[in-house]
């Protein structure tokens, strides 16, 4: 079986995944418990075949069993893919509660909340995944109607994000994908400007993306094209972008490694991950295209039937906490994003006049199945 026969059984297995929560209704971690470690090692595209990784000693099943006092040692079990280093002290300090952290790549994160939806061992899910969470809320698994005392300071852009049913909440917000060159190649006259220059011949070969079955990001990237143009018309897009001899890896960071190897010299990558090799003096350019940039929003539920409801509610309105975000921004990995609320100062050299743009959750959770299924047929092709 080759390598792209793996990736479309890896993208099928989490199009299954997607139609069963539809039909109820709907980084690069620092740390040694990062999952797929294998994945992100290699620039080739690959699969998720890596489960996720627990920080604590504790199981989720263990953590999830009794209860403690509020605060005093109590075990919430949260589910994630990026900042687990960061939150998890920040989060014991403040408040008494203890963090089991379970850390992966979106597939892996939401493989694993789906083989345990009869006995869920999660508490939170805190992603930037906002379709895939979304379908979660649709298929009745996220507690609804709370709302943080934190969401008050959210801002104008992340009120657009919260659901009418309350399900989850914005912590802030990304480019899924800018363009980003080689300067080595490419000019600024010559280079791509806007996402229509990638699917033309004159960067034939040497585009790369991410996996959107794969990588938490690349789903609300290339969703936001298929709402803008409607179905017929992303397909058309892709199709041409894929023709033109793209390239499609695993995450980001694969997408990265590409990039600087020569293997490819333009990319739609992650910002965060753009704006580190810009950092690390490596010779690229970022482009914001005029028309926009999807956005991939990381948004945090709480599970349902949680027993621990009170450490939950905590967690999130630390997650809102300026306090917090202004630490992920100066800290994290992943940390060129909008916050979500007021108070937080971005990234002193992340472009001021970003524009992001980003499809509706609803409409990108009832079309991600037909969506992942079409980039799985034409990857294979």
């Amino acid at each position: 079986m080759n390598l792209m026969q793996h990736r479309k059984l890896a993208a099928l297995a989490l199009i299954g995944l997607s139609l069963t929560a539809a039909g109820c209704g709907n980084a690069n971690n620092n740390n040694s418990g990062t999952a797929a470690a294998t994945a992100s090692d290699t620039a080739a595209p690959s699969s998720a075949a890596a489960s996720p990784s627990v920080s604590a000693e504790a199981s989720p099943s263990e953590s999830a069993s009794a209860s403690t006092p509020a605060g005093n040692g109590e075990t919430l079990t949260v589910y994630l893919n990026d900042f687990d280093t960061i939150v998890k002290p920040m989060f014991e300090a403040q408040t008494g509660y203890k963090l089991n952290i379970v850390s992966g790549n979106g597939a892996e994160i939401m493989s694993r909340i789906e083989a345990e939806k009869g006995n869920p061992h999660w508490d939170v899910v805190w992603m930037d995944a906002m379709p895939s969470i979304e379908g979660l809320g649709k298929a009745g698994q996220l507690l609804e109607g709370w709302e943080p005392t934190a969401a008050a300071g959210l801002t104008d852009f992340a009120k657009s994000f919260v659901p009418a049913n309350k399900a989850y909440y914005p912590t802030g917000a990304h480019a899924a994908g800018v363009i980003v060159y080689n300067t080595k190649s490419f000019g600024a006259a010559d280079a791509p400007k806007s996402w229509s220059d990638l699917a033309d011949a004159k960067f034939k070969g040497t585009v790369g993306m991410a996996d959107p079955a794969v990588a938490a990001p690349a789903y609300p990237f290339v969703s936001w094209f298929f709402q803008d143009k409607g179905i017929e018309g992303g397909q058309s897009y892709f199709d041409g972008v894929l023709k033109n001899g793209a390239h499609v890896y695993p995450k980001n960071p694969n997408v990265a490694k590409a990039l600087t190897g020569g293997e490819i010299k333009v990319a739609a990558l992650q910002e965060s991950n753009a704006y580190t090799l810009k950092n690390d003096g490596e010779p690229i350019e970022i482009v914001w295209p005029e028309e926009g940039a999807p956005a991939s929003v990381r948004v945090a539920a709480i599970q349902k039937n949680s027993e621990h409801q009170d450490a939950a509610k905590a967690f999130v309105e630390f997650l809102l906490d300026p306090k917090t975000q202004q630490a992920l921004i100066d800290q994290g990995d992943e940390s060129y994003f909008e916050p979500s609320v007021t108070g937080v100062t971005a990234k002193a050299d992340r472009n001021p006049n970003a524009k992001l743009v980003a499809a509706d959750a609803s409409w990108a959770s009832e079309h991600e199945a037909e969506i992942k299924k079409w980039f799985a047929d034409r990857s294979v092709k």
